[in-house]
């Protein structure tokens, strides 16, 4: 059925102009003049075809059929105001899903979602980890965070932050006589591998000591495993920079030496353009990019306990 509707406008024009019993003061809360308010006025009483308030000069007074009409027209205003007010809240609160790789979810995120939650406790945050790359139009998940090189065609994309390579372990390993003064020192120990071997290759070709036989030591299959392990003292890990930011600010790892790798990929908060700056979004976007700051100012402030480069 065809909805017959005066303008929004109208409506608001009336209702204000009834509460304040004066044009002045309803063009004064609606922040237009009072000829608007009383030409909005008048082209509703032309489209209804009726008289809604008594011109006179003690000032407005409401008809009687403009005191029926006040009970809907009020009814309907707040009934919007209501349910565009939840529409709102919903917008700013309520569940936030975050797609991300395991990886990253036990490593970076899982950490310090304590201190979002108390930031934040109106959002209810829940992570699904995989690494599957989600679709955001098939799949009830409002952002993710990647790693990849930030070509996501269609969506909004943000660096979170770049990364490196770079030797870990845990303090124990190399307190005392252990210590490490250069990178020839590691063929006394366990190197970690995370998926095969090339990464160490690279790096003590780097640092001039190509002679340690990389050879050697567990290959595991994920970069979360590899860094749990070298926190366990196992070995010397070579892993990527994000992801040991939690353990190394705690003081669980150490960086021996501060060669690090360049790598080509690095951390991106993905999501669909359209939800970009909804308010429950941006917060959750601004608090990662916090977050990654301040790793990266304790990492600029962390001396390495081995030479230099």
């Amino acid at each position: 059925m065809l909805r017959r509707l005066p303008p929004l406008n109208a409506l608001k024009a009336f209702e204000a102009a009834a509460r304040h019993e004066s044009f002045t003061d309803a063009a004064g809360e609606l922040c237009v003049t009072q000829s608007a308010v009383s030409q909005r006025i008048k082209a509703l009483e032309a489209d209804l075809g009726l008289k809604l308030f008594n011109r006179e000069q003690q000032g407005l007074r409401l008809t009687e059929v403009g005191r029926d009409y006040l009970e809907v027209v009020r009814d309907a205003l707040d009934r919007i105001a209501v349910g565009t007010a939840r529409i709102l809240q919903r917008q700013s609160s309520g569940v936030l899903t975050v797609s991300t790789s395991p990886n990253f979810a036990s490593k970076w995120l899982v950490h310090r979602l304590t201190r979002f939650a108390e930031a934040h406790p109106e959002i209810d945050l829940r992570i699904s980890a995989s690494l599957h790359h989600v679709d955001f139009a098939r799949e009830d998940v409002d952002i993710a965070i990647r790693h990849g090189d930030g070509r996501e065609t269609g969506l909004h994309v943000t660096r979170l932050c770049t990364e490196v390579l770079r030797p870990v372990c845990s303090p124990r390993l190399v307190s005392g006589k252990k210590s490490l003064r250069t990178p020839a020192d590691l063929a006394r120990y366990t190197l970690l591998h995370t998926n095969d071997r090339t990464d160490w290759s690279r790096w003590l070709q780097a640092a001039g000591a190509p002679e340690v036989d990389n050879s050697h030591g567990p290959i595991l299959n994920q970069a979360s495993i590899t860094i749990d392990a070298a926190v366990n003292g196992q070995g010397i890990a070579l892993t990527r920079s994000a992801l040991a930011a939690w353990d190394l600010n705690a003081g669980r790892l150490v960086c021996p030496f501060d060669l690090a790798l360049q790598v080509d990929y690095a951390y991106w908060i993905v999501c669909p353009k359209a939800t970009a700056t909804l308010p429950k979004i941006a917060a959750f976007r601004d608090w990662l990019l916090a977050e990654a700051a301040a790793d990266v100012h304790q990492d600029a402030n962390r001396q390495p306990i081995g030479r230099t480069w």
